[in-house]
């Protein structure tokens, strides 16, 4: 079945608030994306965002993300007054940027109002929750204790809790009841808020595509929480520390790699449990999304692993992962697997064979296409079936306005040629080549249908600062109107 699709994270929704969110623009993009003829929407993580409001580096993988709560709903639903919820001027925020600290600042204090309601009106439905998906006793003692302490993880708590001692643990839990019980009410808000945009998106013909980080946060609570899973040792200071780290090797990306320093995995204790802590992340994210985006799909086959003690990614090496094993145990336990592999970076033959073995789609990069000569896989015309998925852009690209601005004098004479374009529309040149594609599916970042230049940039490889803040401040008639157009030239309408 050929389709289109438009990726934006919900954090990038337009909207009065601090931050996109699960209200009116969640439902208003949905409509925009039917009548653009678009049948995908593809989301970043949904879990809560870590360093630089990353959610790839998130300190909760079975968590979601509250600072997506609409406040609008919240109110609706009795849970919030409205002279509760006077917006605050913008200050020096800028209108298509996140507002990070009125998130902090009057986002949260809400939600977490609104919680302690419903964890008082409805406590039945929070112990059904609590029991039901184990994880979130740990992710809410977890929040309740960071919070307390005005900590940032798990290493500035003190050595009894940092290591789990049972009786530190029960004393906590009886000490921050209420705490617990306010952050295990959150998580079942979004539950609530995003089953109906959910709803609403299938009430539409429009499937969801989740994403899955490789990696977890080593200061995150699925460490403090199963640290026997990740490689790592003691450590006097902070009482255990990864090593070795995350990280890549030079690719197009970033010439000198990047060290990412998340912890790796401890296949064995995985393997000894029959991937059960997967099965169960796989299991998670599927209940909210319709199909999954695994990302640094080759880290599955192997991962570079540096040395704690260097900051040099070059200085690793490849490090063998059990992705077969896995896969086949989390299509056992859950069935199909609507999985697509992220296969960029350094991509080997084993890489390839676990792709493929699965039976899985892979993805090719527009802007990646011109740099060689007719032979480069990402083009088009080499494309050997309909099982990929095409993207003009990734969230880790420049925008393709912005890329063809930045590209060299070469790239752009043979992507001019290539589309039979002036280059005075990059990104529609690529979005109309893309849906013309071979591809069954077609996705475009939201900022390519807008036509931004790199200032609309989602992220930056190897970089900081700026990153994930990016917002649309408009969903103009006229970007769906050409998206529609494209996909009945390019039969890619919904049935």
């Amino acid at each position: 079945m050929r389709r289109a699709g438009i990726l934006l994270h919900p954090t990038s929704l337009p909207g009065s608030g601090p931050c996109g969110d699960l209200g009116d623009g969640a439902l208003h993009f949905l409509d925009w994306l039917a009548a653009g003829g678009v049948s995908l929407w593809q989301v970043l993580p949904l879990n809560p965002p870590g360093a630089g409001f990353s959610p790839y580096d998130s300190p909760g993988c079975f968590a979601a993300g509250t600072h997506l709560l609409s406040v609008d709903r919240l109110v609706r639903d009795g849970l919030l007054k409205p002279g509760e919820v006077n917006l605050p001027p913008r200050g020096a925020g800028l209108p298509d940027r996140v507002d990070v600290n009125r998130l902090t600042e009057w986002h949260e204090p809400l939600v977490d109002k609104a919680a302690a309601r419903y964890a008082e009106e409805d406590p039945g439905a929070i112990d059904a929750f609590a029991k039901a998906e184990r994880w979130v006793n740990d992710w809410a003692l977890y929040r309740a204790l960071l919070r307390y302490r005005g900590a940032i993880d798990w290493f500035e708590l003190s050595p009894a809790l940092r290591d789990r001692r049972p009786d530190a643990l029960e004393k906590a839990r009886a000490e921050h009841q209420g705490a617990i019980r306010r952050e295990i009410a959150a998580q079942l808000l979004f539950r609530r808020q995003w089953g109906e945009v959910r709803a609403a998106a299938r009430a539409r013909g429009i499937s969801i595509m989740g994403d899955v980080p490789i990696f977890v946060s080593g200061g995150g609570v699925d460490v403090w929480a199963h640290r026997e899973l990740f490689r790592g040792h003691g450590d006097a200071e902070r009482g255990w520390a990864a090593d070795p780290v995350t990280g890549v090797p030079p690719d197009y990306f970033s010439p000198m790699g990047q060290r990412w320093g998340n912890p790796h995995y401890n296949w064995p204790v995985h393997e000894q449990s029959g991937f059960s802590w997967w099965i169960d992340r796989i299991r998670s994210v599927l209940a909210l999304v319709d199909e999954v985006r695994i990302d640094h799909f080759r880290g599955f086959a192997a991962a570079w692993e540096i040395a704690a003690n260097t900051d040099d990614a070059r200085t690793g090496r490849w490090s063998p992962a059990p992705g077969r094993q896995l896969f086949e145990a989390v299509k056992a336990a859950c069935g199909a697997l609507p999985l697509v592999a992220e296969d960029l970076g350094v991509i080997t033959p084993d890489v390839e064979a676990l792709r493929d073995g699965l039976g899985l789609p892979g993805m090719k990069i527009l802007q990646f296409a011109f740099g060689d000569d007719a032979s480069h896989a990402f083009l088009p015309h080499n494309y050997p079936s309909p099982r990929w998925v095409v993207y003009t852009a990734t969230h880790d690209n420049d925008t393709s306005r912005g890329w063809y601005q930045g590209a060299g004098d070469k790239a752009r004479h043979r992507y001019r040629v290539y589309v039979g374009r002036d280059g005075a529309e990059p990104h529609w040149d690529l979005i109309r080549l893309a849906w013309s594609s071979v591809a069954e599916t077609a996705i475009a970042p939201m900022q390519d249908v807008l036509g931004l230049d790199s200032w609309g940039r989602m992220n930056t490889p190897g970089t900081l600062k700026g990153n994930w803040s990016w917002r649309a401040t408009t969903l103009p008639d006229w970007g769906a109107w050409r998206l529609r157009e494209l996909a009945e030239t390019y039969g890619r309408l919904p049935v």
